[in-house]
């Protein structure tokens, strides 16, 4: 068990047993750090995994305090896989993010990070530098597979963290939805069947859809990951062609796949034939001590591909992306050549300087430091906004939070009365191809606290009391 299970396993017997009843104020996280030799995220994290089972809650300015036992919400149907067939998002989601841009709204619906997060002044320093020394023929060197000291650089980064990634593999993208819709292509044809998780990333449904495939939707368990047991059941009775996943942060619910699940995945899928399509573009964003493993690590036959991205951790408009394509990437160089032909020039040579140079991973570490404040900030908000009306996602890492709502609520509605009063939300209904999770949202927690901030959650509570016939 991880450190921050073994605190919260002991907080969770010390509450049963009546040593902290409810209404009492449980000790501080700096007293907690110094009675058991934890680091500040440790406890942080026990106390999130407290919240989460409905034992403590956060309140702003004052510190944590034993909850009273929640009124569970109606009992939901058991999980099952959903064959979908063809997949119709694109024009919710090109309504929600059009709607979601606008400067003037709170953006507890946008899919980026704070921009003041990121390290504009060494980018643009490092991007300069680079147009000033650029040789004109890497304009021609660097197509695809993409800049070399870019691509070393990303597999000595796999190197550390125990993967051995030959550089050749790795082909630089636009962005990671380039390299995880080219993975996706180099494995089927239009009418073949691929694997989600349900909810699931919206542009795993996109890309589908633009693809011309068939999806099985498999639930997720939260904090484990993709139902092992209804995976199979798919792998049995569809000829599936791949599996599009996310280990580490997965969006939306935040959570990182233990390693044993990690792995009995990867054997399944093996045992199969069935290719992974790995998303891990938040893996640098977790909050633990540790870099979580891809899922890739445990691949015997050696044909999935791993697709990563410097967009949401260090810079987010250069959108430069990359896939560990192995043995599937001359293919994918071919048909990139035929679609974006290469990535931006100038801005793989800056990540490359930049990663050269150092310095990135103590950005990493501010970054992750404060995600995970603002993060657990609005948790405590929303904890005190809708007390047992609702249940919160306990992130691995990230910077979103998964709200699910009695069965009632429609997030669609809600998302066109949240745009008429000043703040964006993303709908559950994005988030899978049946509307099957209609009665959640997931909300942006990247963002500081604000009085304009704490206003929209106010009034987002208000919304959803309003819909349900709550007070």
């Amino acid at each position: 068990m991880s450190r921050y299970g073994q605190l919260a396993a002991l907080m969770q017997q010390q509450i049963e047993s009546g040593l902290w009843q409810p209404g009492e104020r449980i000790p501080s996280i700096r007293q907690s750090c110094k009675t058991h030799h934890l680091s500040p995220m440790t406890v942080l994290q026990a106390y999130q995994l407290l919240e989460s089972l409905g034992l403590i809650l956060a309140r702003p300015q004052s510190g944590y305090y034993v909850k009273a036992a929640p009124s569970p919400l109606p009992a939901s149907a058991a999980q099952q896989a959903h064959y979908s067939g063809s997949v119709d998002i694109n024009d919710l989601v090109f309504e929600v993010l059009q709607a979601s841009k606008s400067r003037e709204l709170v953006p507890l619906g946008l899919a980026v990070a704070d921009p003041a997060l990121f390290p504009h002044p060494q980018l643009g320093r490092a991007l300069a530098s680079c147009m000033r020394r650029l040789d004109p023929f890497s304009t021609v060197a660097d197509l695809p597979p993409g800049n070399e000291a870019l691509r070393r650089a990303i597999a000595q980064r796999y190197a550390n963290d125990g993967l051995a990634v030959d550089p050749q593999e790795i082909i630089i993208t636009t962005g990671a939805m380039e390299a995880l819709s080219l993975s996706l292509q180099v494995l089927t044809e239009p009418g073949d069947w691929v694997v989600v998780e349900s909810p699931t990333f919206y542009g795993a449904l996109q890309a589908i859809e633009r693809l011309k495939l068939n999806v099985v939707e498999i639930p997720v368990i939260p904090g484990v990951g993709i139902d092992l047991a209804l995976l199979t059941e798919a792998l049995a009775q569809r000829p599936i062609k791949a599996c599009w996943l996310m280990g580490n942060v997965q969006h939306p619910l935040g959570h990182t796949m233990p390693d044993g699940h990690k792995q009995a995945l990867m054997a399944l899928l093996n045992a199969h034939g069935v290719p992974l399509v790995e998303d891990d573009v938040y893996a640098e964003l977790y909050f633990g001590r540790e870099r979580p493993s891809p899922i890739k690590r445990w691949d015997a036959r050696g044909d999935s591909l791993l697709c990563g991205s410097w967009t949401k951790c260090l810079a987010p408009g250069f959108r430069v992306g990359w896939v560990v394509a192995g043995s599937h990437a001359e293919r994918i160089q071919r048909l990139q050549l035929m679609s974006t032909l290469s990535t931006n020039v100038p801005s793989q040579l800056a990540l490359a300087d930049m990663l050269r140079q150092g310095g990135v991973d103590a950005h990493f570490r501010r970054l992750r430091h404060t995600l995970a404040q603002r993060q657990q900030q609005m948790r405590a908000a929303l904890l005190r906004l809708f007390q047992d009306e609702v249940h919160i996602s306990t992130p691995d890492g990230g910077y979103f939070l998964w709200l699910t709502f009695d069965v009632r609520l429609d997030s669609r509605a809600l998302y066109a009365q949240a745009l008429a009063n000043g703040f964006s939300l993303a709908p559950g209904a994005l988030f899978s191809s049946q509307g099957q999770h209609n009665h959640c949202l997931r909300l942006n927690s990247a963002h500081p606290w604000s009085p304009a901030l704490e206003a929209a959650l106010t009034r987002l509570a208000a919304l959803v009391h309003q819909q349900l016939g709550g007070s």
